[in-house]
């Protein structure tokens, strides 16, 4: 195996990058539990308006007409089209609530303005979808542990798992202390994180593996400085490739998938970092050693099967 031009020493700085990402758990866990998450009405209940306009219309401007005819919590935002907008009310349920909104947008514009639709998110059911999420994504960390167990051995399956609850409590602290709304969509970029940031540590991994076999004389911290140099260009490439497209979905991409783009942001981000130093520092942190790859020894009589 060619081995890389240049072997950065990535674990100098382990313990200041250790120092980094508890100073952020911490920030992130103590917002939680003081702030808590905004939750959208995906998950508390409320009603959704939607109305097309005639031309092109300022958020603001229906921002201030909502305010002004008794409407002042609504959340405004465009759907599909600058003339195309989506209003959310945390109301309780009212069948005449689109036609309140429509009379008072009217009152306020010249435009011809029409309704399209007026649902209601019960309460109950946006607190199902708060507990099945949440359920959702400790079961999908727990399959994750238990086929890194098997591909790896158990001490990188912990390491990868942690790496994964370093970055979803990240993303869910940014939104917890800029209040921004957290909805299906943000769920759905959370769980996109925790596929993206597995999918690096486990092409980190593999290499580390690799190198443990190969490189019989270095101690660890050289095995696992190698193998991050070693994976470093494609950890690089992958990640800047990615974050191209998430930045123009954040700044065109529209109000709709503003949070969502926003989270995959941090989530890459704070990914691409845990890859290196979160995964690789938790192998060191628990002496993870040759022996913990080498086979298990065989019986007496029994064919000893040799490295490759």
């Amino acid at each position: 195996m060619a081995m890389a031009k240049k072997i950065y020493n990535f674990m100098g700085v382990r313990k200041l990058a250790l120092a980094l990402s508890a100073a952020l758990l911490l920030v992130s866990i103590v917002s939680l539990a003081l702030n808590g998450l905004k939750f959208g009405l995906d998950f508390t209940g409320g009603s959704l308006v939607e109305v097309g306009y005639e031309q092109a219309v300022s958020l603001e401007d229906v921002r201030q007409q909502l305010s002004s005819q008794g409407f002042p919590d609504a959340v405004v935002q465009t759907f599909g089209s600058s003339r195309d907008i989506l209003i959310r009310l945390q109301v309780d349920h009212d069948p005449q609530l689109g036609d309140k909104v429509l009379s008072a947008l009217r009152a306020g514009s010249d435009q011809a303005i029409e309704l399209r639709r007026n649902e209601f998110v019960g309460s109950q059911v946006g607190e199902e979808l708060r507990e099945q999420g949440g359920l959702g994504m400790l079961l999908a960390l727990f399959m994750i542990m238990v086929y890194l167990a098997f591909r790896f051995q158990f001490k990188f399956s912990l390491g990868a798992v942690v790496a994964l609850v370093h970055d979803v409590l990240i993303v869910l602290g940014v939104f917890s202390l800029l209040q921004i709304e957290f909805d299906l969509t943000v769920l759905a970029a959370v769980l996109a994180v925790i596929g993206y940031s597995l999918n690096d540590t486990i092409v980190v991994y593999d290499r580390i593996r690799e190198n443990f076999r190969i490189m019989r004389k270095e101690d660890n911290i050289e095995v696992m400085n190698a193998s991050l140099s070693q994976t470093l260009s494609r950890t690089l490439m992958t990640s800047l490739t990615t974050l191209l497209v998430l930045v123009a979905l954040f700044y065109f991409g529209g109000e709709m998938i503003h949070s969502f783009a926003l989270a995959l942001l941090v989530g890459v981000l704070v990914g691409t970092y845990s890859s290196i130093y979160v995964a690789a520092n938790a192998l060191v942190l628990m002496q993870v050693s040759r022996e913990d790859l080498m086979p298990p020894e065989k019986k007496e009589g029994e064919e000893v099967e040799e490295l490759p």
